[in-house]
């Protein structure tokens, strides 16, 4: 069994045609019990997409999209950019570096896409860029580095 198929449930979402799930299998680490229902699909364009349905507990004090939220959905959409369009190869791995700007507030009522193409993968690196969007309207811009290690490696997990 892969580290794909032993940690994530990520088959094709019904309620969504053409889109595939990506939800943690244990509901009690951050992504399933921080993030909720995931999905993904590769668009017309190659780019990677990663879309979750924020709830009342996402929004900040001004019932806007919180901050944390966001970066917390770029950073396992590097991941499944990785899954969709790269090598296939993202865990075991780890975040290096992540830089955002926020351009945008985000509107709890609709769906939050992060949006994401490679711009390099090599061995060990994937650089990743993309931005969070809901329909037209940008609320942050990004990019990121992740390392992959080893799959004989278990100390560090993504």
């Amino acid at each position: 069994m892969s580290l794909r198929e032993e940690y994530f449930d990520d088959g094709p979402c019904p309620d969504n045609p053409g889109w595939r799930q990506w939800n943690v299998k244990d509901k009690t680490i951050f992504n399933g019990a921080v993030m909720g229902h995931l999905i993904t699909r590769v668009d017309d364009d190659g780019k990677a997409r990663l879309r979750m349905f924020p709830e009342r507990r996402h929004e900040n004090l001004q019932g806007m999209i919180h901050g944390a939220i966001s970066l917390s959905l770029i950073d396992i959409s590097m991941f499944t950019t990785m899954h969709m369009i790269g090598s296939g190869n993202a865990g075991p791995s780890v975040t290096l570096e992540l830089s955002t700007q926020f351009v945008g507030a985000g509107d709890p009522a609709l769906p939050l896409d992060a949006v994401n193409e490679i711009v390099r993968e090599t061995g060990k690196l994937v650089f990743v860029r993309g931005q969070v969007v809901q329909g037209n309207n940008v609320i942050v811009s990004h990019s990121g580095i992740v390392r992959k290690f080893s799959s004989t490696r278990t100390d560090a997990k993504s």
